[in-house]
C-alpha cells in the first residue's frame, strides 16, 4: 500500500508533493510526511492521521522551501501509526532521507548487523533499517548514493518502491522498484516521482513505468540513468504518453468518489465495450482473445486468481464460462493460490483481475503459473500497470480512476470483459446458434442502461438504509450468478460501515445461519425472478417466520416476494447472465448510505487502502 511522491526541477516542491499526496492518499492514511532540500538540509514534516492534519502542521513551518522533495502517505506494516513511524525516514547522520513502500522481510536481520556497527533506531519501521543500510553501504565502501542504493538493495529480501535523497546531493533523486509500483513523470527539466500517476497529470504527459528489479537516478538538468538492480546493466526506459485528464480524478460535484463512481458505472460499461461490441456486424472484438483463440479452445483448464471485490466478479465468471461457454473454470484465491502448491501445466490458462493492476498476491501468483508455463491473461484497469506488463495479453476494462477505496465501478466493469470473453468463446465453440449468439449481444448493449435505470432506486434506498443503522449483523443472500452479488454487497456494507455482514448462497442459510435470525438481523434477499425464484422465496419465507427482516432486490412487476419482504427495491427485468450488473448496483447504494448515515468516512475507510501492494 502507502504512497510515495517525488520532485526535481525548477518549481517550488512543496505544493507539487502535498496535492499529489492528497491524490494518493486512497494507497493509505494512518500517517503521512514531506521533505525538501531547503538550501542547506533537509527538512521535515510528518504527523500521524490523514493528510488534512499534516497540511495544517505545514502551515507552521517555513523551512520547507526548496525544488527538491518527496513524499509520503502510510499503511502501516511494521510499526503502529505515529509520528515517529511516519516516513520520510532518516538515516543516522541524517544526510539521507527515504520514502518506501513495500516490506523488508529480513529487516530484523539487517538491523542487528547495523546495530552492531554502531547505528541506532528511533522507529519501530523497516524503512528506517533499510535508509541506513544504504548510509553504511555508502560510507564503507565510499561511493555515491546511486551506487550505495543498488548495493544495500541486493541484500534486501522483500518488496519495495522507494525514493531517496541526500543532504550532499540537492540535485539528485535515487529511486528503484521490486514488487511495488513506481513511474516517473519527465516534463521539461523537471521529474516527478509517483506510486501512479495522478500526481502529476497536469505538469506532463509523459511516463516511464519502472519495472521489477530496476533502478533510477535522476539529475537535474542531466540525462537520467536507468540501470537493473542486480546486474548493473544499462536500461533504455520507454517512455508512454498518458491519456488520463484531470477532470477524471476530480470529485465532478459529488460529496464522495464512492458515489461518483457507483453513478459512472453507466460510462464506464460503455467505454469497456466501446471498440469490443459490434451488434450490427454480430462481432465481438478481443485482441487478446482472438489472437490466442486456439489457446483458449486447447486449454486443460481455465484458473481465474483475484483477491477481494475481483474474487467476487471472477465468481460471476465462472458461472458465465460454465453455463454460456460450457467450460469449466476454477475460480482461485490468489493469496492461496500460490502458497498450497497448485497444480498448473503448460495447456493452462489464468485469468487473473485487479483493478490496480499491483495486488502482490495476485501478481506473484502470476508469477508462479508462468514459472510452470502457463498462459496468464490479465484483465485490469491501469494501464502499465505491473500485472498489464507481466500477462501474456490481457484487456484493460476502462473504467476509468478509482479513487474510492470500496470498488464500485471496477466490478462491473471487470464483469463486463469477462461477459464478452463468455459469450465469444461459447461462438467460436460452435455451441450457440447465431440467434443467440445475436441475443446476448444485444443485451450486452443494453448493461449500461439497465445499470443507469437501477440508479434511479437511489432515493428509495436511503430511506430503507434510515431503519438499518442500528443493526449489528445483516446477511445476504442469492443463488446461481447473485450468490456472488450476495458475497460483494456483504463485503461492502463491511468495508465502509464496519457493520458485520455475510453473504451466503441461500440454500445454505439452514445450514447454520438461520440459527442467527431475530428481529435485530436483516435480510437482503436478491431475488429476482430469473434465478431459482421458488427457491428464494422459500427462504424468505422461513426469515420472516423467524421474524426476521427481509430487504429484498426483485425484477419489476414482482408481486410474491413484495407480499413478504419488509422492503422491496424493484431492478429492470433482464435474462439471467446479465441480473449481477443489476442486482449489485442496490448493494453499493445501500452500503453507501449506511455509511454516510453512521458518520463513517466512506471513501476513507478505516484500515483499508485501495491498492493491496504487500502481503
Amino acid at each position: 500500500m502507502c504512497g510515495i511522491v517525488g520532485y526535481l526541477g525548477n518549481k517550488e516542491s512543496l505544493p507539487i508533493i502535498l496535492n499529489g499526496l492528497k491524490r494518493l492518499e486512497y494507497r493509505g492514511y494512518d500517517s503521512a510526511g514531506i521533505a525538501v532540500y531547503n538550501g542547506s538540509t533537509i527538512a521535515c514534516c510528518k504527523s500521524k492521521g490523514k493528510i488534512s492534519k499534516l497540511e495544517k502542521n505545514l502551515d507552521k513551518r517555513k523551512n520547507l522551501i526548496g525544488s527538491l522533495g518527496i513524499g509520503h502517505t502510510r499503511w502501516a506494516t511494521h510499526g503502529e501509526p505515529n509520528n515517529v513511524n511516519a516516513h520520510p525516514q532518516f538515516s543516522n547522520s541524517n544526510d539521507l532521507c527515504l520514502v518506501h513502500n513495500g516490506i523488508i522481510e529480513n529487516y530484523s536481520t539487517i538491523k542487528q548487523k547495523l546495530s552492531k556497527e554502531g547505528f541506532t533506531f528511533k522507529s519501530e519501521t523497516d524503512t528506517e533499517v533499510l535508509v541506513n543500510l544504504i548510509e553504511y553501504v555508502k560510507n564503507k565502501e565510499n561511493v555515491k548514493l546511486g551506487e550505495a542504493v543498488q548495493i544495500a538493495l541486493n541484500q534486501v529480501i522483500g518488496a519495495y518502491a522507494i525514493a531517496v535523497i541526500d543532504n550532499k546531493k540537492p540535485d539528485e533523486i535515487v529511486v528503484a522498484k521490486l514488487g511495488s509500483p513506481l513511474c516517473i513523470g519527465v516534463g521539461n527539466d523537471e521529474y516527478f516521482i509517483g506510486s501512479d500517476v495522478t500526481p502529476f497529470i497536469e505538469y506532463t504527459k509523459n511516463v516511464v513505468y519502472l519495472e521489477d528489479g530496476e533502478f533510477a537516478i535522476i539529475r537535474n538538468h542531466k540525462d537520467t540513468i536507468y540501470r537493473k538492480i542486480v546486474n548493473d546493466k544499462i536500461i533504455s526506459p520507454i517512455v508512454s504518453k498518458l491519456e488520463l485528464s484531470l477532470d477524471k480524478i476530480e470529485k465532478q460535484g459529488f460529496d464522495h468518489y464512492m458515489l461518483k463512481e457507483i453513478y459512472e458505472q453507466p460510462k464506464a460499461i460503455e467505454d469497456t465495450l466501446r471498440g469490443r461490441l459490434n451488434i450490427s456486424k454480430g462481432l465481438i472484438k478481443l485482441s487478446g482473445v482472438d489472437d490466442y483463440i486456439n489457446k483458449f479452445l486447447s486449454a486443460n483448464k481455465i484458473t481465474i486468481i483475484a483477491c477481494g471485490t475481483s474474487w467476487h466478479s471472477a465468481l460471476v465468471a465462472e458461472y458465465m464460462f460454465e453455463k454460456i461457454a460450457r467450460i469449466s473454470v476454477e475460480v482461485e484465491y490468489a493469496s492461496e493460490f500460490r502458497y498450497r502448491d497448485p497444480v498448473v501445466e503448460k495447456n493452462d490458462i489464468i485469468i487473473a483481475i485487479s483493478q490496480s493492476g499491483e495486488t502482490a498476491d495476485t501478481l506473484a501468483a502470476i508469477k508462479l503459473a508462468k514459472s510452470r508455463g502457463a498462459f496468464v491473461y490479465g484483465i485490469c484497469n491501469v494501464v502499465g500497470s505491473s500485472i498489464a506488463r507481466e500477462s501474456d495479453t490481457g484487456s484493460y476494462t476502462h473504467a476509468g480512476p478509482e479513487i474510492g477505496v470500496a470498488s464500485t465501478k471496477a466490478f462491473t466493469t471487470q464483469m463486463t470483459v469477462l461477459y464478452l470473453m463468455a459469450v465469444k468463446l461459447s461462438k467460436s465453440k460452435g455451441i450457440i446458434s447465431e440467434k443467440i449468439f445475436q441475443k446476448y449481444l444485444y443485451e450486452i448493449s443494453k448493461i449500461g442502461d439497465y445499470v443507469h435505470k437501477t440508479l434511479a432506486t437511489n432515493n428509495e434506498i436511503k430511506k430503507i438504509a434510515k431503519k438499518f443503522l442500528k443493526s449489528k449483523n445483516c446477511l445476504y443472500l442469492g443463488r446461481g450468478y447473485n450468490f456472488p452479488i450476495a458475497l460483494e454487497g456483504a463485503l461492502k456494507l463491511k468495508e465502509i460501515s464496519y457493520i458485520h455482514a455475510e453473504g451466503y448462497p441461500a440454500a445454505e442459510m439452514k445450514h447454520g445461519p438461520i440459527a442467527l435470525i431475530d428481529k435485530d438481523m436483516p435480510t437482503v434477499a436478491i431475488a429476482t425472478n430469473k434465478i431459482n425464484y421458488d427457491k428464494i422465496v422459500s427462504n424468505i419465507q422461513e426469515i420472516k417466520s423467524r421474524k426476521g427482516k427481509i430487504i429484498a432486490i426483485v425484477s419489476e412487476g414482482d408481486k410474491e416476494v413484495k407480499e413478504i419482504a419488509d422492503y422491496v427495491i424493484e431492478v429492470p427485468d433482464s435474462i439471467e447472465s446479465i441480473t449481477p450488473f443489476i442486482t449489485v448496483i442496490p448493494l453499493q447504494l445501500l452500503s453507501y448510505h449506511i455509511a454516510l448515515l453512521l458518520g463513517k468516512d466512506v471513501d476513507q475507510p478505516r484500515n483499508l487502502a485501495k491498492s493491496v501492494t504487500v502481503e
